[in-house]
């Protein structure tokens, strides 16, 4: 299933392909963690300690897999501190799984389902943790669709996509991009799945959002070397060569 849409930036899509339809969220779901964390007015810059076990939905304990986790340096501090805003970093930039469960316990579940509902969402949520298999099987799934990360992108601030520019998983939508190209973004991945969300910045055409959802076999679930981020890159590189007639 490969889901598409395309958009001048808080402007009216100009491609829907799938729109709609539902996929597994993998990462992309900590957009929505990040923008609950700093909608709560929390302290980000309190110290919490650096721990490996969480509450599943179900009333059970997990931990994430520190093999399965794209980022080591939450890993290097377990058994000590580190601040929310750090944590958050990491959870966007590096999509650190350990950073994002720990930001989920600080903020809760209730506060990233506002931030669904705020941004104007019909067939998305993220009602567990990451690596919470013992809710997944109880049936309790995080999903999205495309044209509903194009509008959680669009409920957020300036500060934020900010951060998002930061993401350093640049092999799929970044890709198809000209370097240097800004671009405010987050992907997912795992096996049987890729995809991935931005604002691009032309700087010689308006900005523009492009979301594509990808599940199916050619996703590895590979960082890097990925089939389905090279398809994400091409279909990323043919809407940059159409990028002037997005406004039309």
């Amino acid at each position: 299933m490969l889901s598409v849409v395309v958009a001048s930036w808080r402007r009216d899509p100009v491609v829907l392909r799938n729109a709609e339809v539902a996929h597994d969220a993998a990462s992309t779901m900590k957009v929505a963690v990040l923008a609950a964390l700093y909608r709560s007015g929390m302290d980000l810059d309190v110290a919490v300690p650096v721990v490996n076990r969480f509450r599943s939905v179900t009333g059970a304990t997990y931990g994430n897999s520190r093999a399965a986790d794209s980022d080591p340096l939450p890993w290097d501090r377990l058994g000590r501190t580190a601040t929310v805003r750090w944590l958050a970093g990491r959870m966007v930039t590096h999509s650190s799984n350990l950073a994002t469960n720990l930001c989920l316990e600080r903020v809760g579940h209730e506060a990233v389902a506002r931030v669904w509902q705020r941004a104007g969402v019909t067939g998305s949520a993220s009602p567990r943790g990451i690596e919470d298999y013992a809710g997944r099987a109880a049936g309790v799934h995080n999903r999205v669709t495309a044209l509903d990360l194009v509008r959680l992108l669009e409920s957020l601030k300036p500060e934020l996509l900010r951060l998002l520019e930061g993401n350093v998983h640049r092999v799929d939508l970044a890709a198809g991009l000209p370097p240097g190209t800004r671009l405010s973004g987050k992907n997912g991945w795992f096996p049987g799945l890729r995809h991935s969300v931005g604002v691009v910045h032309p700087p010689d055409a308006a900005p523009y959002t492009l979301a594509v959802c990808y599940t199916g076999p050619l996703a590895s679930g590979d960082d890097t070397d990925d089939p389905a981020a090279r398809l994400l890159a091409r279909i990323s590189a043919g809407v940059w060569r159409r990028r002037h007639l997005l406004t039309r």
